[in-house]
């Protein structure tokens, strides 16, 4: 049977296009060997348990460990009196499911014991009667409430300084965040879990990383090995640059291209191509998977917002909990850091969490799009100019008076407005970063591209700034006109009075300047 791309569970060699996961954590082998106790972190759908469960079964075919993964997701009642019990039951199902007899947790070893030490107790006996050195990856750690987490880290802590007695060789605990952000599952403004760390026994911190673009190449090539299907290079090079190389993401691009049922290139005599490519994006995007889904769920929180709502204006983040905001929502995947530059993770997740968030403001807009085809079926982005200033000066009060992200929301009601019109057959390429003071849009509508800048009306240069942004873009665009929206929220001017419309030459390119 032929392999597809898998997105949906652990992926298994025999079924799915795999990329060895020890690829991408190469110090694994040598912190087992070391007998260390250790963290794995990554966001959700990266290849976290594919790799957990494929290696604790090598480690135990090669003859020298007995491993096991252990899942403790289900248990979320935060009562140590009846979690920690059915911990220990767990782990005893998990061993017999996935050890040899002989390296099984002993008879009764889990039965009648104090939850306050029942994990340890158990791992205790369990190391004294296995005849090899016994390795535990803890999968999803981070999703057990507060003074269950506390206590699993503390038993396991307790094992740990009491060796040379029985306990286990090595031990990983693996989840969305490192070690020091578990105090989020127990009190949001909590600082520690405790007067002192119950873990601070961890030798490293790894992060599973995404695939780098020769892995991605790898994967695809999986595919036309065993079908001789082809993918043209600047289709794998897009893949990787809309993706970021996220292994869900890939692997669904990849899916909807060839091996779904609805695949856009079921024809293995096609090559795949980057117009397949974006067109399998759109699909993603329109579609939102349950993973896309749980990622934009989140933007609601308080957190996400504060360091989201930065990258969405180009503003700097002023916010005194930004730092360790930004670790916590780098760690679920949604953004990262590029040379000091901090923007959404990739391009895919750059368009569902702005259409996310402009969904609702999408749907007020009576405008119809047929409106501002030109004859020629480009955009007539003259009269689209004057179109969103009419909208805003009939909506703008009251929609920025009713959106989440007050520091964004000309920027949103902007996009959503553009993307509303936009919808009937173009693409918005979206380009922001928090710090960066600007926000790109680049309309790709009827083979041709033009770019819009966003600007908040603040700073002494904020004009100068601006101009040069546009024209600078225009002419990488070979295009003689761009445009600058500049949004003045502090203006005592009243909405339906604003809406000031000139235009200045910058180098060679005309800047229709909006002014709301």
């Amino acid at each position: 049977m032929t392999r597809v791309f898998n997105t949906a569970g652990p992926c298994l060699a025999e079924n799915h296009y795999i990329i060895p996961p020890l690829k991408r954590l190469s110090q694994l082998q040598d912190l087992i060997e070391g007998g260390y106790y250790f963290v794995i972190h990554a966001p959700r759908q990266t290849g976290k348990t594919t790799l957990l469960r494929n290696f604790s079964r090598t480690l135990t075919a090669e003859g020298k460990y007995a491993a096991i993964t252990v899942s403790v997701e289900s248990f979320v009642q935060d009562d140590i009196e009846k979690s920690i019990p059915s911990m220990v039951r767990d782990i005893e199902r998990r061993a017999a499911e996935q050890l040899p007899e002989e390296f099984r947790t002993p008879d009764s070893a889990g039965a009648g014991l104090d939850p306050e030490t029942g994990l340890k107790t158990l791992l205790g006996r369990w190391s004294s009667a296995c005849p090899r050195p016994l390795v535990v990856f803890f999968d999803e750690i981070d999703a057990l409430p507060g003074t269950v987490l506390i206590s699993v880290l503390r038993q396991l802590r307790d094992g740990y300084t009491s060796r040379p007695a029985p306990f286990p060789h090595s031990v990983a605990l693996v989840g969305l965040r490192d070690v020091q952000d578990y105090r989020i599952q127990v009190r949001q403004d909590s600082e520690t879990l405790g007067t002192s760390s119950p873990f601070n026994i961890k030798k490293e911190s790894l992060v599973l990383r995404n695939f780098t673009a020769a892995e991605v190449e790898e994967l695809l090539m999986q595919h036309t090995g065993e079908t001789n299907q082809e993918f043209s290079a600047d289709a794998m090079k897009e893949i990787f640059h809309q993706t970021g190389g996220q292994p869900w993401l890939v692997n669904a691009l990849a899916s909807q291209l060839t091996t779904r049922y609805d695949a856009l290139v079921k024809d293995g005599k096609t090559t795949v191509t980057v117009d397949h490519v974006m067109a399998a994006r759109e699909i993603l995007i329109e579609r939102r998977d349950t993973h896309l889904d749980s990622l934009t769920a989140r933007l609601q929180e308080g957190r996400v917002r504060r360091v989201i709502e930065p990258v969405l204006t180009g503003e700097h983040a002023t916010d005194p909990t930004y730092d360790d905001d930004f670790s916590y929502v780098r760690d679920l995947g949604l953004v990262t850091s590029d040379q000091g530059v901090r923007q959404i993770a990739n391009p895919i997740y750059r368009e569902i969490i702005a259409r996310a968030l402009t969904h609702q403001v999408q749907t007020q807009v009576a405008d119809q799009p047929t409106w501002y085809v030109a004859a020629d079926g480009t955009l007539d982005m003259g009269k689209l100019i004057i179109g969103f200033r009419e909208f805003w000066r009939e909506n703008g009060e009251v929609l920025l008076k009713g959106m989440p992200y007050q520091e964004a929301a000309p920027h949103l009601v902007f996009m959503a407005y553009l993307q509303r019109i936009v919808n009937t057959g173009g693409q918005i390429h979206r380009e922001f970063a928090a710090g960066t003071k600007r926000v790109d849009l680049v309309v790709d509508f009827g083979g041709r591209k033009d770019v819009i800048e966003l600007k908040r009306a603040h700073g002494y240069k904020m004009l100068e700034h601006g101009l040069a942004q546009v024209s600078a873009y225009a002419r990488r665009l070979s295009r003689d006109i761009g445009y600058l929206v500049i949004f003045d929220v502090k203006s005592e001017i009243p909405f339906e009075e604003r809406g000031e419309i000139e235009e200045i030459e910058e180098k060679g390119v005309k800047v229709v300047i909006l002014r709301v």
